[in-house]
């Protein structure tokens, strides 16, 4: 299958390059403000002892007597800046890949298999970023009672650092890059998909045409398919990223998921999912659309 693509900017626009980064982080700045309670509802799920909680409104009762509202929203600054950062790559890569197969297709519409590349190329990219902010970030958003381990992002990234050096900085790399590539390629092929339906059923408008609701409602889709395709190996990155530092339990991913099955067999690998799928269609629909519609403001 193929899908029509709107004449892109020209591959080697600079300031096309620019605006895709800034489009990709007022994104990404919606998805966290939208997000973040459901993520810290999911990272408590995912990376706490068993039997610590009895499913994500357990968490939620207990993150508010213990921590008030604002509990939500713990370890939100590394985020903020962070998925602003991270969003902007995926979307700025993506576009970019989109205009070179664009390119090298004279203008052909692309395959969904090349929106897939153009995802995962972008996905892979954003890993190197996404694994230390993410690993930083699971730190705070675990940290419980009213003795703290790390006083905010920096001092964690440091004391990470001093404990197990850079590779302990990139802790869950390899599964990062596993989660992104794929996770990220059937995000934005979704997407694509989904935008090029709507095209073919009105052959009077363009992509600028379609409302914002729909843009929201396209992106929730994509995060749904998203995070179906690759939940188990976030638990799998979670896992390792809360580790602890001085005394390991787990040497690699195989060593997580042969812990998770043992203790928990295949339900184990699905720890957290429903917090995280309520959180796919708000937080994804966000940045979507204020990706789309930032880039309309600022062409």
């Amino acid at each position: 299958m193929t899908i029509e693509l709107e004449e892109p900017p020209l591959l080697q626009d600079n300031k096309q390059v620019i605006k895709d980064l800034f489009g990709g982080t007022v994104g990404g700045i919606t998805q966290v403000l939208v997000g973040q309670p459901f993520d810290t509802v999911k990272v408590r799920l995912q990376s706490a002892p068993e039997g610590t909680y009895n499913g994500a409104l357990d968490v939620i009762k207990k993150l508010i007597a213990n921590e008030g509202p604002k509990g939500f929203y713990k370890g939100t600054l590394t985020p903020l800046v962070g998925v602003g950062a991270c969003v902007s790559v995926q979307f700025s890569v993506n576009e970019f890949m989109k205009r070179y197969y664009n390119e090298k297709l004279n203008g052909a519409p692309l395959s969904l298999g090349q929106f897939f590349n153009c995802g995962a190329i972008a996905g892979f990219a954003n890993g190197f970023l996404a694994s230390p902010i993410e690993h930083i970030r699971i730190r705070l958003q675990t940290q419980t009672g009213s003795t703290k381990q790390f006083n905010g992002p920096i001092d964690c990234a440091k004391k990470i650092f001093q404990n197990n050096g850079l590779r302990g900085v990139f802790k869950g790399l390899p599964p990062t890059l596993f989660r992104e590539g794929v996770g990220l390629g059937t995000y934005f092929t979704t997407y694509e998909a989904l935008i090029a339906k709507e095209l073919a059923k009105d052959k009077s408008i363009v992509r600028l045409d379609i409302p914002g609701w729909k843009l929201c409602l396209y992106g929730g889709l994509s995060g749904y398919s998203m995070w179906i395709s690759i939940y188990p190996v976030d638990v799998i990155k979670s896992k390792l990223q809360t580790d602890s530092l001085t005394k390991p339990t787990y040497r690699s991913s195989l060593d997580v998921i042969k812990d998770i099955w043992l203790k928990n067999g295949i339900k184990g690998f699905y720890r957290g999912f429903i917090p995280t799928i309520l959180r796919a269609a708000p937080a994804n629909g966000a940045t979507f659309a204020a990706f789309e519609l930032t880039m309309r403001v600022i062409s």
